[in-house]
């Protein structure tokens, strides 16, 4: 039984892992699916390089577990090997599933090769580590990973807001009066404030528009409701150059530091006080400032 757990799986494992290693780099795999794709835009670097990690951590348990049927020390190398390696394959393997729609089937077919391999080698061993094993897999679960997926899919309006916050309510009020259709983006979604703070704006409401390759970015509900009143198709005045975002006051440098409940001069609320304290929104700022 020894042999088996020590030498003969991990050497299948190994296989498994070198055969997807060959395919890739001839531009195939074994994986069709979009999770596998998707795990490797996670990555720092290329995702080969994983492969090669994987070569390199199942050889050393291969090799320590067949030295191990000689030797008690290299029995401790091999357990360390195979337990490091669980530990860092259930990590990636949380980590993909709370971030990607959809994890990866080769990943998740090495990580049951090693739990297939730990239960082979020391059943006991393995039921001691299933609490290390979810206490990561929970402690992924509590981090706000944004979303490894588009949330601008074509053209339209898309307003990042909060329902606690007045500055939003009084923008979504006109759309509805004047039956303007956009596509909302919850503010406390970990992808939509990441895409926010990505743009360098603190604050909400934020519209984005899209049309014809053009995109327009306005935040604060006075220069957006200010845009609808100029334009009756409800844009801003956009470059007609594709692709090119246009020149905009609320673009042309950092966003001043807000109070979180205070509204800014443009009237919007901070995104980190509305997502962080729902219940409290944020204040009107004084009396109302006439559209531009």
């Amino acid at each position: 039984m020894k042999f088996v757990s020590r030498v003969l799986l991990p050497l299948l494992l190994l296989l498994y892992i070198g055969y997807e290693t060959w395919l890739k780099l001839h531009h195939l795999s074994l994986c069709s699916a979009t999770g596998c794709r998707l795990a490797g835009e996670l990555l720092r670097f290329p995702s080969i390089y994983l492969n090669y990690m994987g070569l390199a951590a199942v050889g050393a348990i291969l090799l320590f577990g067949l030295f191990s049927l000689f030797s008690r020390a290299f029995e401790k190398l091999y357990f360390i090997a195979l337990y490091t390696a669980i530990a860092f394959e259930s990590i990636m393997i949380g980590y993909q599933i709370f971030a990607n729609p959809e994890p990866c089937l080769f990943c998740l077919g090495v990580y049951g090769g090693l739990l297939l391999i730990a239960l082979a080698s020391r059943p006991l061993w393995l039921l001691y580590s299933l609490p290390m094993i979810f206490a990561l897999f929970f402690a992924l679960g509590d981090l706000a990973i944004p979303r490894n997926e588009a949330l601008i899919t074509g053209d339209g309006l898309y307003l990042i807001a909060s329902d606690h916050c007045p500055h939003c309510q009084k923008v979504k009020k006109y759309f509805t009066e004047h039956h303007i259709t956009y596509r909302k983006l919850p503010a406390n979604d970990p992808s939509v404030r990441h895409l926010a703070k990505a743009l360098g704006i603190t604050e909400i409401p934020i519209l984005i528009r899209r049309e014809g390759g053009v995109t327009t970015i306005l935040y604060g509900d006075r220069p957006i409701l200010a845009s609808f009143e100029k334009s009756p198709n409800g844009g801003a005045e956009t470059s007609k150059k594709s692709g090119e975002t246009p020149a905009d006051e609320n673009l042309s440098g950092p966003t001043p530091p807000l109070n979180p409940f205070k509204a800014s001069e443009k009237g919007g609320c901070s995104l980190d006080a509305v997502t962080e304290n729902p219940t409290g929104g944020c204040e009107e700022s004084g009396p109302e400032i006439p559209l531009r």
